[in-house]
């Protein structure tokens, strides 16, 4: 079997589902197929935020500076944004069920060499300059299989789910890598806490296994596959002129659309203020609020969580409350997670404040992260194209996901004086890009209004 047949998406199976049993079979393997991949995704970020919880340890033995973890983990993200890109066209044409899970496999097996590569460097002693190259090496691999989780996990509600449940779904799957991250920073701090922080990569990488096994019986390609009829068929949906337009088609009309670039660059911005707090919230805490590392991480690992039901709200009140109008919601989203941001980054707050204000941002961001970074291009996209448009949103997002790391890393370096941190520059780098993600969209809504088939 070529490559190429292996992951191809699968073929209508010859033997076909009673008539009588098509719905429940259908709601049975959707059900397993969707929790299947909200479970495989979110799996997927344990295997991803490994480097976020183990910075500090990292700094304070001297063996890599901020700046240079700062390199690591852009390393990860540039080759991500890429992958996601790529891997969002190919997806399109793709068995979901294979693609996602070698995906977690190889990400879980750089987690574990660099789990076994942290234990070597205790004995032999590398040099820094030799482990940055390493690290970020397998990092960057990393970054590629990273991106053969969300394109299958989107392109499954396309092949799964009617137009009038998808905003809800989405929204469930918008959710998944905050409770991801959620799970990194609690299970994996407690981990490096307890063992050191090369146990962290080793215990996300046996996550990662399991996480493989659990796609691998979970996940179905597509309802043709299993002799169901198609979605269309099933929910009784009219078919849509872009139905007829060949794949190849609809892939060049994505590119062209000015709309889908607006967007792009939109959810680059989301990504800078989303992964600012994410990849660098603890070290912020440790080093300019003198919080312990399982403090820190407990912090934000609840704002984190928070943001699972920012996504789900967000999916829902822009379709039950605004009635698809998906700018309103970003408004509100964005003036909410500006001001909580600034209480959190600018002032002296405690710990209790710091969590609710930080939570209160999370809420609001991930609420920018759903509709901005997802459901914007996914409303004037058709399902055949789905991958494509999350690829070219996945590109912007994640290359400014990298720059952040690495602006962010040189920022804080160069703002240290005398082991004292000043965290200043950083902040308002981060509130600026926050505040561009949503005055983007509402500047140039006119054009996030066309639809790919009508380009």
């Amino acid at each position: 079997m070529s490559l190429y047949s292996y992951f191809r998406i699968s073929k209508p199976s010859p033997s076909k589902v009673a008539p009588e049993e098509v719905e429940s079979t259908y709601k049975r393997l959707r059900g397993r197929t969707f929790w299947g991949s909200v479970a495989g995704y979110c799996i997927f970020y344990i295997c991803r935020m490994t480097l976020s919880v183990i910075k500090q340890p990292m700094v304070d033995e001297g063996i890599l500076s901020p700046a240079q973890i700062g390199l690591v983990g852009s390393a990860m993200l540039f080759v991500y944004a890429v992958g996601k890109f790529l891997n969002g066209f190919i997806a399109d044409y793709c068995n979901l069920r294979r693609f996602m899970a070698w995906g977690l496999f190889i990400s879980a097996l750089v987690n574990l060499v660099m789990g076994a590569t942290g234990l070597l460097q205790g004995w032999i002693g590398f040099s820094s300059i030799a482990l940055l190259i390493i690290f970020a090496g397998l990092w960057g691999i990393n970054g590629w299989v990273q991106s053969m989780g969300a394109p299958p996990t989107v392109i499954g509600l396309s092949r799964w789910f009617p137009l009038s449940r998808r905003g809800t779904a989405y929204s469930i799957v918008c959710a998944t890598p905050y409770l991801g991250k959620f799970l990194s920073m609690v299970l994996t701090g407690h981990v490096v806490l307890w063992i050191g922080w090369q146990w962290g990569f080793l215990a996300a990488g046996v996550a990662g296994l399991l996480g493989t096994a659990l796609i691998l019986l979970m996940i179905s390609d597509t309802p043709e596959s299993k002799g169901l009829p198609s979605i269309q068929e099933i929910s009784g949906e009219a078919r849509a002129k872009a139905d007829d337009i060949p794949t190849r088609q609809l892939h060049k009309a994505v590119l062209r659309h000015p709309g889908i670039w607006i967007i792009a660059i939109s959810s680059g911005f989301v990504y800078i203020a989303q992964y600012g707090i994410s990849n660098w919230g603890i070290f912020f805490l440790q080093k300019a609020k003198d919080y312990a590392l399982i403090d820190a991480t407990y912090l934000i690992g609840v704002s984190e969580a928070i943001g699972v039901v920012g996504t789900v709200f967000a999916g829902w009140i822009s379709d039950r409350v605004f009635h698809g109008d998906r700018l309103k919601p970003v408004l509100l989203c964005g003036v909410i997670a500006m001001i909580t941001l600034g209480v959190f980054l600018f002032t002296g707050a405690g710990y209790m404040l710091s969590i609710l204000c930080l939570s209160i941002a999370s809420l609001a961001i991930s609420g920018l992260y759903c509709i901005v970074a997802g459901l914007m291009a996914m409303d004037i996209v058709p399902r055949k194209a789905t991958g494509a448009a999350l690829g070219v949103v996945g590109i912007s997002s994640y290359v400014a996901a990298g720059l952040q790391d690495i602006v962010s890393g040189l920022l804080i370096e160069n703002n240290t004086l005398g082991g004292v941190y000043d965290f200043t520059s950083t902040g308002i780098f981060w509130m600026g890009a926050c505040l561009l993600s949503f005055l983007l969209p509402a500047l140039f809504w006119k054009q996030l209004r066309l639809k790919v088939a009508e380009f």
